[in-house]
């Protein structure tokens, strides 16, 4: 446990008592003590020798005892003083910091555990034994919200998003690279992914309102246990990928959500190929430029109507009708028919995604 965490408590501690008290480490140097000058210094005994006859020892003037088990004796407190007083404040010490301790080691250790199963080094067959090892709740409804962080920045976003879930026992918040932090939820079961995108929004805004951060998330499925942890985690960093691809604006993304995109995502990127080939005719889909691929994406975007489009064009309707013709010239596909714009605009995307290069997962 950490000496900050001891020397916090110490220092709270301080206010109940008039002796000075602290926590001597397994190399028996003082790591917290409400006398700041006795800190980093030696007690001048092996700490075995010390506790060997009982966890309760009295030398040079100071009483001590052990904090937890013997068996495994890594800190021990000590109150200045060999009177009943002493013993006894010692006594206060050693259950307050040990039951501190011990909370704090298996918060840890839960977090380790969570990490570990996400990240699939544990295997499945060795899950729930673990889970049972450190009391962990392993069927409950979880998801995997995962934060990418867009600019580098001095402040730590771990600390800002942990401030955010302070339930530390039902959400785990884990570093899992340089720019990415996953958000380990339980939820209830009848969660809705709005509701989720809504928690993702605030942490979002959170980040960039107050911290000037920029970043995206990936929202994965909601598991009922342990073992499928993996699946949603892979579905957030799924998420994120695919929105790279398709919705550059967008800063949430569901898995859930992700409609067709997440069918190209997953097709061999040598189908991908195929597929174009056979719909366009060799280089045609290149010799459409920028303003013509402009009005292709609005055409769609105000479903397939042809006067809507022209309006918001600001162009006449022949005008629009006559670079549809041209489209059709070059590509063999009339975008005024259903079937044929369907076939386009699916084209338009799979050529997007093999331009993108995205990661798989």
């Amino acid at each position: 446990m950490s000496s900050r965490l001891f020397q916090s408590v110490v220092l709270q501690m301080k206010e109940c008592t008039d002796r000075t008290i602290g926590v001597v480490d397994d190399q028996a140097n003082v790591i917290a003590s409400t006398d700041l000058s006795l800190i980093g210094q030696s007690i001048g005994s092996n700490l075995n020798d010390i506790m060997s006859m009982s966890d309760v020892n009295i030398i040079n003037g100071y009483t001590y005892r052990v904090i937890g088990s013997r068996i495994k004796m890594e800190h021990v407190c000590f109150v200045k003083g060999t009177d009943q007083v002493a013993e006894s404040v010692s006594g206060i010490l050693a259950v307050s910091l040990g039951a501190l301790k011990e909370y704090n080691d298996e918060k840890y250790d839960k977090i380790n555990f969570v990490k570990n199963v996400m990240l699939e080094n544990i295997l499945q067959g060795d899950i729930y034994a673990k889970s049972k090892e450190v009391r962990f709740a392993d069927e409950m409804p979880r998801v995997v919200i995962l934060i990418r962080l867009l600019d580098r920045t001095e402040i730590f976003a771990y600390d800002i998003i942990q401030s955010l879930f302070p339930e530390k026992a039902k959400d785990f918040i884990i570093n899992v690279g340089e720019n990415d932090i996953a958000l380990v939820k339980e939820v209830k079961p009848s969660i809705e992914i709005k509701d989720l995108e809504k928690l993702a929004h605030s942490i979002v805004d959170t980040l960039n309102s107050e911290f000037y951060t920029r970043a995206v998330v990936g929202i994965g499925s909601v598991v009922e246990s342990i073992r499928d942890l993996p699946r949603s985690y892979k579905e957030a960093q799924v998420a994120i990928e695919v929105g790279k691809v398709f919705d550059v604006e967008k800063v949430i993304m569901s898995y859930n959500n992700l409609g067709i995109g997440r069918l190209i995502y997953y097709l061999p990127t040598t189908l991908c190929q195929t597929f174009l080939d056979e719909i366009f005719k060799k280089g045609s889909i290149d010799s459409l430029d920028h303003e013509t691929l402009f009005t292709i994406q609005k055409f769609f975007e105000n479903n397939l109507n042809v006067s809507e489009t022209s309006r918001k064009l600001f162009v006449h309707r022949n005008t629009l009708v006559y670079r549809f013709e041209k489209i059709r010239r070059l590509t063999g596909l009339d975008l005024k028919e259903f079937d044929h714009a369907i076939v386009f605009k699916v084209a338009l995307m799979v050529r997007k995604y093999l331009s993108s290069d995205p990661m798989k997962f």
